[in-house]
């Protein structure tokens, strides 16, 4: 990487929103199988600064916690969380910080409120789809418990990061 600024800085930001996350994750307030949690403000907020590249650190997020590192909710670590009721928000992560990323490529409002829209709406999704799958819960069940009570600050999360990016960039 040396002389090339460009991967130096995707280096630097992925290691940066990794640690963001993780931190976010520790902040934690338990609301029934899925805590609250500011991990993703700091995935939606990668979207915005990284672009297309938002998705390296959400994917070596997971990927850590994976093989251990303690890095999701509380300092929980390996592959039985990815499998367990909070698994599904973790892994839409990546497809979020992905649609977000490429929202912002496209540099006018509409696009980018509508990314931050679309990649809550996926984690919510891909959440809600493995809450019943794992639980047993039905859809509406998993939509009750998964989305319902993370709306409003969801809400704040994606408006917060809008903020942020506008004011970075």
């Amino acid at each position: 990487m040396y002389g090339d600024e460009k991967k130096s800085l995707i280096a630097v930001q992925t290691a940066t929103f990794i640690a963001l996350i993780a931190v976010g994750s520790w902040i934690s307030i338990p609301l029934g199988p899925v805590p609250f949690t500011l991990q993703t403000l700091f995935v939606i907020l990668a979207g915005t600064v990284m672009k297309r590249y938002a998705i390296l650190p959400a994917a070596l997020y997971m990927v850590l916690g994976a093989i251990n590192l303690p890095v999701f909710h509380n300092g929980l670590a390996g592959i039985g969380v990815l499998l367990g009721p909070s698994g599904g928000y973790i892994i839409g992560f990546i497809l979020a910080a992905a649609i977000v990323g490429l929202a912002y490529e496209k540099n006018t409002r509409i696009s980018k409120i509508t990314g931050i829209i679309a990649g809550t709406a996926v984690i919510y999704l891909t959440g809600i789809l493995w809450l019943a799958y794992s639980t047993g819960m039905t859809l509406f069940g998993a939509f009750l418990v998964g989305v319902v009570p993370f709306v409003i600050g969801d809400i704040l999360k994606g408006i917060s990061a809008y903020i942020i990016a506008d004011r970075i960039s």
